[in-house]
């Protein structure tokens, strides 16, 4: 059986049906806006032995087919997911994880395919309509429904889900998630808006989009949602207060240690001490599995943390609430990148490098809408010797795009256009300590590292966490937040910007959902720390530097009338690859005129562009050239004064004096200076080698 709602969103009918398709798992629904479809499915299955976590699969796919594309490559079909849908894979993740029930131990996966896209509405928030539709009727325990929208604002207006082209000129592209009475993930690139500006959105978002959804969502339960049938298994409370009272002691002398490492060691301790008590090895077979007593001291652990910060606003490193670690900055400590910093706030560390290359070095992206190519790009590596562990070395993983793709956005929005800055940028962020806030800190270095490469952005970007623990009524904002405090408290709101306004914003939290009231007081903490944050960047650089590195290739970039790249590249490319060898540059030259010369040497990029210019310029009369003679006649001697342009030198005005013969004056291959002295209606030059003379000589 079908069944099917609709409501208008913005400017189209936003269409969700469930019972048409993919009727054999447990949750499906076909999602439409304007001509954009989306499935989403979801299944679950029973819990793996000795799990101690919930394991949610989300996967998000573009086939290709949907654009009516063929895919890249050699096999022409969908191979690993791309950035984007990696980076919408954990958009649906984030706000849908923690409204599982705690104890909700089933394999759950999350499919998201997009079947048709028309090339306008992007499909992420779609996707995100669809797992959420799909969970709606699955009949698993989720604390639904949820919503999702994108926001934007075009001249001071916003927009519920715009389009691409309203999007290019949107100061603003917000996502928010959430349900109908709070927000619970929030997205932001944004080019320096206010905090109120910012907070505005977040909640027109909420009232005309995340709700009506809601709505919607909520009438398709009603209608065709399964029962749920699932309960929370039981748990031995016994146990629980009796591991509880062996260990709270310990853990709470264990978390009073300084430092990160000084604490993970004791609580290590405390695990293993508490593990051999309750599952002592000599036993063939104890009461109690390990998995079971960690689980329990976990808890434990985190009632500790929480209740320190919320009852004795006492956090783990023993700050004030709204208190920064120490900070250190330092630039150009590598010799040879063009771009280099280290920003340190506390125990985390980030190096970050900048790179400046040339068009051809421009990142081509081949996804659902049509390719393009990328002139700013930053990769953030989490290498495993920065928290002190030894794992696998692979790829970057999820979190590692997910955090480098926040950072990109946080920088985004001050860096200068292509017009004034022609280069291909590519900062590279490696974590090499690391106690929460990492993404913040490469937002921070990678800033730093921008205006020591000479890069100039128009404003210094600053990176801060807030952290929240609430209970009971009870609530701390937490500024500057640690690993543990990310890993134990509720929330953690990522918030860049320079002195102006906020440039990105990365909201998550573990609870039901944040009030409004709340956000707004997180941007104003977010804030105040962010202009301190500053205050340390200005003393290690305040502006750009004036000159780009001396190792940076050179790049120049010039218009030339597009009519004439013809004789710019030559027969063949004769003329150009002429300039490449004579200078060293390479040259990119674009269907519109644009000419791109870039050079390893600045002697080299200044010389190519001069003999592009004297190439590819229109000949003035009254004007000197510097030309090479290459025919001489009776009656004169012609000179090449650009490449393929040559005009004749009459004998009467080679020389003041009387000239017999040319030959007497000029030869073949000499190279002299000559004055145009006038064009005729065929375009033939007319050249004066006296009349040059004369000008350079002072007279008349």
């Amino acid at each position: 059986m079908t069944f099917k709602v609709e409501r208008e969103l913005g400017v189209h009918t936003l269409s969700i049906e469930v019972g048409k398709v993919a009727r054999q798992a447990h949750g499906a629904a076909l999602v439409r806006y304007g001509d954009t479809v989306v499935l989403g499915t979801v299944v679950t299955g029973p819990a793996r032995e000795g799990i101690d976590f919930f394991p949610l699969t989300v996967d998000y796919r573009e086939k290709m087919s949907a654009a009516g594309k063929f895919p890249g490559g050699f096999f022409k079909r969908e191979g690993r997911p791309s950035n984007k849908e990696i980076l919408t894979a954990r958009m649906i993740d984030r706000p849908m994880r923690p409204l599982f029930p705690p104890l909700f131990r089933d394999e759950v996966q999350i499919q998201v395919m997009v079947l048709s896209t028309d090339g306008q509405n992007d499909p992420d928030t779609i996707s995100f309509v669809a797992a959420a539709a799909a969970m709606a009727v699955s009949g698993i325990p989720f604390d639904g429904p949820v919503a999702c929208v994108r926001v934007g604002r075009v001249d001071g207006e916003l927009i519920i889900n715009p389009d691409r082209n309203q999007l290019e000129y949107s100061d603003l592209d917000l996502v928010v998630a959430g349900h109908s009475n709070a927000v619970n993930m929030i997205e932001v690139g944004a080019r320096e808006l206010s905090e109120e500006d910012i907070a505005s959105a977040i909640e027109f978002g909420h009232a005309q989009g995340v709700l009506p959804i809601c709505e919607m969502l909520a009438e398709l339960t009603r209608h065709a949602g399964k029962a749920v049938t699932w309960t929370p298994p039981d748990q031995d409370a016994a146990l629980i207060e009796d591991v509880r009272a062996r260990v709270w002691d310990a853990l709470l002398a264990a978390k009073s240690k300084p430092g990160k490492q000084e604490r993970t060691e004791a609580v290590k301790a405390v695990y293993e001490q508490t593990v051999l008590h309750y599952c002592p090895p000599d036993v063939d077979k104890p009461d109690h599995k390990p998995q079971e007593i960690k689980a329990i001291i976990k808890q434990v652990e985190e009632q500790l943390v929480r209740q320190r910060i919320l009852r004795d606003g006492i956090r783990p490193d023993g700050r004030k609430l709204d208190e920064i670690r120490p900070i250190h900055c330092e630039v150009g400590w590598l010799p040879r990148t063009h771009g280099s910093a280290i920003f340190s706030r506390g125990e985390t560390q980030a190096m970050v490098t900048t790179t400046l290359g040339t068009s051809a070095d421009e990142q081509v992206i081949d996804e659902l809408l049509e390719e393009y190519s990328k002139k700013f790009m930053l990769h953030y590596n989490f290498p495993p010797f920065s928290v002190g562990e030894v794992r696998r070395i692979m790829g970057p993983g999820r979190r590692e795009i997910g955090h480098g793709a926040l950072a990109e956005r946080s920088l985004e929005a001050v860096l200068p256009s292509p017009e004034e800055f022609p280069y291909t940028i590519r900062l590279v962020s490696d974590i090499l300590e690391s106690n929460g806030s990492s993404s913040m800190a490469t937002v921070c270095g990678g800033s730093l590292s921008l205006m020591d490469a000479g890069v100039p952005i128009t404003g210094a970007v600053a990176g801060i966490s807030i952290g929240l623990v609430e209970d009971e009524g009870k609530q701390a904002l937490m500024t500057d937040i640690l690993g543990e405090e990310d890993g134990f408290g509720d929330m953690d709101f990522k918030v860049a910007g320079t002195r102006r306004g906020i440039t990105g914003v990365q909201l998550d939290i573990k609870t039901h959902g944040l009030r409004f009231g709340l956000i707004r007081e997180a941007l104003a903490r977010a804030h105040k720390a962010r202009l301190q944050i500053l205050d340390h960047m200005d003393r290690c650089l305040a502006t750009p530097r004036s000159q780009i590195s001396e190792y940076a290739p050179r790049l120049i970039t010039l218009k030339i009338n597009p009519e004439k790249i013809g004789k710019l590249i030559g027969p063949g490319g004769k003329s150009i690859r002429a300039i490449q060898a004579d200078t060293g540059a390479q040259i990119d030259i674009e269907d519109d005129g644009t000419v791109f010369i870039s050079c390893a040497t600045a002697e080299g990029a200044r010389k190519a562009e001069e003999i592009v210019r004297r190439m590819t310029e229109d000949i003035e009369i009254g004007r000197i050239y510097e030309g090479r003679v290459i025919s001489i006649k009776d009656f004169g001697a012609f000179v090449e004064i650009q490449e393929g342009q040559d005009g004749l030198c009459h004998i009467s005005e080679l020389d003041d004096a009387y000239v017999k013969s040319v030959s007497d004056v000029v030869r073949i291959g000499d190279v002299v200076r000559v004055k145009v002295i006038a064009i005729d209606d065929q375009g033939r030059v007319k050249l004066s080698r006296k009349a040059a003379k004369r000008e350079e000589a002072g007279g008349n």
